[in-house]
């Protein structure tokens, strides 16, 4: 699915030159459950951004699905974006005058889809992360939690061949985030390809698969043998509002 070799990301010139990568490689095949980490300044955001085409490699190859995207126009990149990756990010960028429906729908008006395929596939988005009863609430009536799974069920309805999480429990309290995770666990065990870039640790135990970067470079990509899995976290975790003994 994703193919990167010799990737190059360098900001500035001369004395202000910095390099954000430095010639990784990284090979993501489809059905993957990867966590990307590393600190501040890592260059973790940067292989995000390349990797959701929204910035360009100053050199090397990115592949996605067997495409080369690394020297595409913008106007290209923009296709991609919209039509192979789905993003869910930290803030979960809702509209506060549509409803959930609404939100899933809108980058499908962009697509150019009729109005009876926009409000089908949305419905069953939503419906896939649990909201089938939430359809016409708006996100003031929503809480963080419902409000993430607005967001993954608006990247879901696109139907892309990646899902891209920027940090995507940084917002929620410990179920709410659990609860994102399960989601996320569900949706690739169905075929989903998915990756989460975050500093979180407990994210990393419930992924397949943990790539750590620091000072631009891959320094440790390995499979998790045994992934947490978050529905059995869940059990664990008290409902809010609920007496701990």
């Amino acid at each position: 699915m994703i193919e990167i070799e010799g990737l190059e990301k360098v900001y500035g010139q001369g004395s202000t030159r910095v390099a954000a990568l430095q010639k990784i490689s990284l090979h993501i095949p489809a059905g993957d459950l990867v966590a990307i980490m590393g600190p501040s300044g890592s260059g973790k955001s940067t292989l995000m951004n390349i990797i959701g085409c929204l910035d360009r490699p100053t050199a090397g190859s990115y592949r996605l699905a067997g495409e080369e995207v690394a020297n595409l126009t913008d106007n290209e990149l923009a296709e991609v974006r919209n039509r192979r990756i789905g993003f869910i990010f930290q803030s979960f960028n809702l509209l506060p005058r549509l409803t959930a429906l609404k939100n899933v729908e809108l980058p499908l008006i962009y697509r150019g889809l009729g109005a009876r395929e926009r409000r089908q596939r949305s419905v069953e988005a939503l419906t896939a992360v649990g909201l089938a009863d939430r359809l016409h609430h708006r996100p003031n009536q929503l809480s963080g939690g419902q409000q993430q799974r607005v967001a993954i069920a608006r990247a879901l309805s696109g139907q892309p061949a990646i899902l891209l999480g920027d940090e995507p429990t940084g917002n929620l309290d410990s179920r709410s985030g659990e609860e994102i995770i399960a989601i996320f666990q569900e949706l690739n065990s169905r075929g989903n390809t998915v990756l989460i870039v975050t500093h979180d640790e407990n994210i990393a135990r419930h992924c397949s698969r943990v790539v750590r970067l620091r000072d631009g470079l891959i320094v440790d990509d390995r499979r998790v043998e045994q992934p947490v899995a978050a529905r059995e976290q869940l059990a664990q975790i008290p409902h809010p509002g609920m007496a701990v003994s």
